[in-house]
C-alpha cells in the first residue's frame, strides 16, 4: 500500500519584535495543530474492497513505474511508434489485496475496478527470449507483469533473461504460473499444491521472496487451487479481459478496451507469430492501446 506523504511545512518569516509569553504560547499551540493535521492517519481499516466500485482515490506519491524519467518521443520512434503513451496517474492509496490475512484464499481479479483510463500488461510462460524486447522495455520504461512457468522459463538462456526485464527498481515483477503448466482443475489438491508452491519456492530461491501474484494456466482453477495458492503466500489470482494476438487484441466483452482491463500476452516469437517478433507484437499492442485513448499502468500499484 502506498503510504501518504507528509511534506515539510514551510514556515513563514517571523518578525524580530519580542512577543509576550501568552502570544508565544498561542503560536506554539497553532503550530502543533498544523503539524498533527499534516501527518495524521485517515483512520479506519484498509481491508479488501467491499464492492467493485471504481477506485478514484490516489496517493500523493508517484507509482514505482513513474519514479524514473519518462521516455522521450525519440525512444518511441526507434520502435516504430508515433508518440509516447501518456504518463499513468498516481496509484490508488489502497490496493485490492490490502488487509488480506496470511494464508487466506487469494482475491480473484479479472479486471481492476478504476475510472482511470489505464490497462495492465501481463506476459505468460517464458518460451521466447527476444533480446530486442529487453532493449524495447528499457527504452520505453514499459511497466508489465510476468507470470513464468518453470519448465518453460528455464529452457535456453533461462531465468537470467527475465532478470534483465525486471527493470530499474524492479519495475516489472516476476510471478507464478506453476512448475509445468497443467490444467489445474484436472489435478488433486496435493498435486495442485506441488505445482503452485513448488514454483513459489523456485522463484523465492532465485529472487529472495515469494511472489504475491499467481495466474493459473488456461485461466482454469477451483477451490483447491485457491486453498493451495493462499497456503503458499499468494495474495491474488490474476485472470484477464483482453488477449493480444499478432496485430491486435481480442476482448472478453465488447470490441474495445475498458478502464482497468488486464491484457494477456505471451513470450512468443516468429515461429508462433507467423514471422512477427515479440518486440513487433508489443509495438502493435501499444499502438492499439494509444489509439483507444488508454495508457499502461503498473499492476502491482493497484493490486
Amino acid at each position: 500500500m502506498s503510504s501518504p506523504i507528509s511534506g515539510p511545512i514551510a514556515a513563514r518569516a517571523v518578525s524580530a519584535r519580542p512577543v509576550s509569553a501568552r502570544a508565544a504560547a498561542v503560536t506554539s499551540l497553532l503550530l502543533a495543530l498544523l503539524l498533527s493535521g499534516c501527518s495524521g492517519s485517515s483512520g479506519g481499516g484498509k481491508g479488501p474492497a467491499a464492492s467493485p466500485a471504481p477506485r478514484t482515490d490516489t496517493a500523493a506519491s508517484p507509482s514505482a513505474s513513474s519514479v524514473s524519467s519518462a521516455p522521450d518521443a525519440a525512444a518511441y520512434r526507434r520502435w516504430g511508434l508515433d508518440k509516447p503513451l501518456a504518463a499513468p496517474p498516481a496509484p490508488p492509496s489502497a490496493k485490492l489485496t490490502d488487509g488480506l490475512k496470511p494464508g487466506a484464499a487469494p482475491k480473484v481479479i479479472r479486471r481492476v475496478p478504476t475510472n482511470d483510463k489505464v490497462v495492465f500488461l501481463t506476459f505468460d510462460d517464458g518460451a521466447e527470449k527476444d533480446p530486442e524486447f529487453v532493449k524495447m522495455a528499457k527504452d520505453l520504461k514499459l511497466p508489465f507483469t510476468m507470470f513464468l512457468t518453470d519448465d518453460i522459463a528455464r529452457a535456453g538462456t533461462g531465468y537470467g533473461y527475465f532478470e534483465q526485464l525486471r527493470g530499474e527498481g524492479n519495475r516489472n515483477s516476476i510471478n507464478n504460473h506453476t512448475l509445468s503448466h497443467p490444467n489445474l482443475r484436472t489435478l488433486s489438491a496435493d498435486a495442485q499444491r506441488r505445482e503452485i508452491c513448488g514454483q513459489q519456492d523456485v522463484l523465492e530461491k532465485r529472487y529472495g521472496g515469494k511472489p504475491p501474484l499467481f495466474r493459473p494456466p488456461y485461466g482454469n482453477y477451483n477451490d483447491a487451487t485457491l486453498a493451495a495458492a493462499g497456503g503458499c503466500g499468494v495474495k491474488a489470482l490474476l485472470l484477464w479481459e483482453a488477449t493480444m494476438q499478432i496485430n491486435d487484441m481480442r476482448y472478453a466483452e465488447g470490441d474495445k478496451l475498458r478502464p482497468g482491463d488486464i491484457v494477456l500476452a505471451h513470450f512468443r516469437g516468429p515461429s508462433e507469430l507467423k514471422g512477427t517478433t515479440m518486440a513487433k507484437m508489443v509495438a502493435n499492442m501499444l499502438r492499439s492501446i494509444e489509439r483507444q485513448g488508454f495508457t499502461v499502468a503498473r499492476l502491482e500499484d493497484y493490486v
